[in-house]
């Protein structure tokens, strides 16, 4: 992109131009361990009551907003989906799906459906991290791997298994959403959007209880669910993964690339955007071997304290992984099962084994292009935006709209 396409773009929705959105008020993605310590306990004495902390909450959320350039919210357009490629599988089935987050801009992913369960039924997004796939060029979008890799889609079609409808999706800039990359100074605004706006349409779906909305990602995806969780209501249960940390925010510019962590009228961390999840059931895991090794001690302490004021300490859990590593494997994936099962009503017999361990072995992997919504045979319409300079004029436009 030039630098005129660039700023152009950040005009068009109120930013700075790309090397100047690290300003002033932007939160660095890392500080040290006593520093989020040291944050922490300054914000825990900002609130002693139900009352104080949803007041602190109300600010947070709003300063977010507005310096995600979502404040007012744009204006929702018709979703559009497009729905194509069903593959039948064992106790479940997968299509492939294209909705539009702005006119002429998709978010692309698959819906997991249960083969049998009868409605009404849970729905769930699983929004993923930044994991590659590097048996290809990582020129090929494609191939960053996201919601094809082997250990997403095991994951959405256990819980499909279970009885909910799981909505796997694209990151704005990864697999088919490519319509700007993953490196565009507008990814976070984009980004959260687009969340919002899989999650209108997985509420549209047949069968869906909008009620029983569930989320869960790993890393980057864990920040999404948090992000969303906080910012949305309709969302019921929240699993976050590797990724709540007192002092690390996020290295990526869909994290931490605007300072919706803080501005002039606000001060905040993911802990407190994970604990605005309370009084909603809500599972943190975390491990031993990256920036969570200390949530046992630090973070989880702090959200426990928030459900504490709404005297819903019995929602909140830290499966907490000492000798595990950065990533979604089988013993963080059987703790969300488990969790999510409960607070979702999902059958959990469906895929549990007699020792109480789940069986996966009947997630059919499939090949990246079958996964694809958009073909030769379904190719994307002709009035698709071409580049990152007409989606941030699509997004202005529906700003604008917002307001009326």
């Amino acid at each position: 992109m030039s630098t005129r396409q660039i700023q152009c773009a950040a005009c068009l929705i109120g930013i700075l131009v790309l090397t100047l959105t690290g300003s002033a008020l932007a939160k660095e993605p890392r500080q040290t361990e006593d520093e989020g310590r040291a944050q922490l306990a300054a914000f825990a004495k900002t609130y002693s009551t139900r009352q104080e902390w949803e007041a602190r909450a109300r600010t947070i959320r709003e300063g977010f907003l507005r310096e995600a350039h979502l404040s007012p919210l744009p204006a929702r357009c018709e979703l559009k989906p497009i729905v194509s490629g069903r593959q039948n599988r064992e106790g479940y089935f997968v299509e492939n799906f294209a909705v539009e987050a702005l006119p002429g801009f998709f978010m692309t992913g698959n819906i997991y459906r249960p083969a049998e369960a009868k409605p009404p039924l849970a729905g769930i997004l699983c929004p993923h991290g930044h994991a590659r796939d590097d048996t290809k060029g990582v020129a090929d979008p494609i191939a960053r791997g996201g919601r094809f890799l082997a250990y997403t889609q095991t994951r959405a079609a256990t819980l499909a298994r279970m009885g909910a409808v799981v909505l796997t999706y694209d990151m704005v800039g990864w697999g088919e959403c490519n319509q700007v990359k993953h490196e565009d100074p507008n990814v976070l605004t984009l980004q959260v959007w687009g969340n919002m706006r899989v999650l209108d349409f997985l509420v549209t779906l047949e069968g869906v209880d909008a009620k029983r909305i569930g989320i869960t990602g790993e890393s980057g995806g864990g920040t999404q669910t948090f992000f969303l969780t906080a910012l949305d209501d309709r969302i019921a249960v929240a699993v976050p993964c590797v990724q709540v940390s007192a002092h690390f925010f996020g290295g990526c510019l869909c994290e931490s690339g605007l300072p919706v962590h803080k501005s002039s009228t606000h001060d905040t961390s993911n802990v407190e955007l994970a604990a605005m999840a309370g009084p909603r059931p809500q599972m943190v895991i975390s491990d031993g071997n990256d920036w969570t090794k200390n949530v046992p001690g630090v973070e989880f302490p702090y959200i426990w304290n928030v459900y504490r004021l709404y005297g819903a300490t019995d929602k909140v859990e830290n499966a907490h992984f000492a000798d595990e590593g950065h990533d979604y494997g089988p013993t963080k994936r059987l703790a969300a099962y488990k969790f999510l099962a409960r607070h979702l009503g999902l059958n959990l017999k469906a895929v549990q084994k007699p020792c109480g361990c789940v069986d996966e072995s009947g997630t059919v992997i499939e090949d990246k292009e079958s996964l694809c919504v958009f073909t030769p045979q379904c190719p994307r319409p002709d009035y698709t935006l071409k580049d990152s300079v007409a989606v941030a004029e699509s997004f202005e436009r529906a700003r604008r709209a917002g307001t009326k």
